[in-house]
């Protein structure tokens, strides 16, 4: 039995106000860009598609904010299930251009109000979304309810925004472009939210990518 009825995407985005659907209409207009945007860190991308390919075998796999899917793409064709979401429709269109694995599905969802059973996945993964979401700890919630016992979370994401020049310029980029960033969590601190959040950070590291960013797997307290 599932622990909350969700409303259709659209209805909560025009009950929830102006200020999320502008965010919304911005990561719609960004997602032709997104993948572009994103080569310049190739290299620690790879590291943690290699990371969690060996972390999803077999495994009923959930992927909340995939964007243009760039990371499921890599992934799920070691999975026995993938499915990835974005809240965005524009992410998820981009998402499904070019050929993948015939085990995974995109799906447009609302990370903080997800349609899915409770216990449905041995793994879920939220990567570089959690900073630009006003209440990210709603975010943890739902995945709480939708993790199996035992299950992983996999939860890379940037931290250090003002963390040298090129972390700086490329934060001002995103700024002027419209993306908010309602968290500039440092590397410790970030760790430290999650633990706060029951979380209990079982590897991490640091990646220096424009702006660094954390990889993390964890599992619950």
């Amino acid at each position: 039995v599932r622990l909350m009825i969700c409303m259709p995407i659209a209805k909560r985005s025009r009950i929830r106000g102006k200020g999320l659907q502008m965010n919304k209409k911005i990561w719609d207009l960004y997602a032709p860009i997104y993948e572009k945007a994103m080569r310049m860190d190739q290299k620690y991308y790879a590291y943690m598609y290699k990371r969690i390919s060996r972390r999803v075998v077999d495994k009923e796999v959930l992927e909340i904010a995939t964007g243009p899917g760039l990371l499921a793409k890599h992934v799920a064709q070691v999975s026995k299930r993938m499915i990835a979401t974005d809240y965005s429709e524009g992410m998820i269109c981009e998402a499904l251009k070019g050929n993948y694995p015939k085990q995974l599905k995109f799906e447009v969802a609302d990370a903080t109000c997800l349609p899915y059973e409770n216990n449905s996945f041995d793994v879920v993964i939220i990567a570089n979304a959690l900073h630009v979401m006003p209440e990210p700890q709603k975010a943890l919630k739902e995945i709480d309810r939708v993790l199996k016992d035992g299950g992983l979370l996999i939860a890379p994401n940037f931290v250090g925004h003002k963390k040298g020049v090129i972390s700086r310029i490329w934060s001002g980029i995103l700024k002027i472009a419209g993306i908010r960033f309602e968290h500039q969590w440092t590397s410790e601190e970030y760790l430290r939210w999650l633990e706060f959040h029951g979380w209990r950070v079982r590897f991490s590291k640091e990646l220096g990518a424009r702006i660094p960013l954390v990889y993390t797997e964890c599992v619950r307290k």
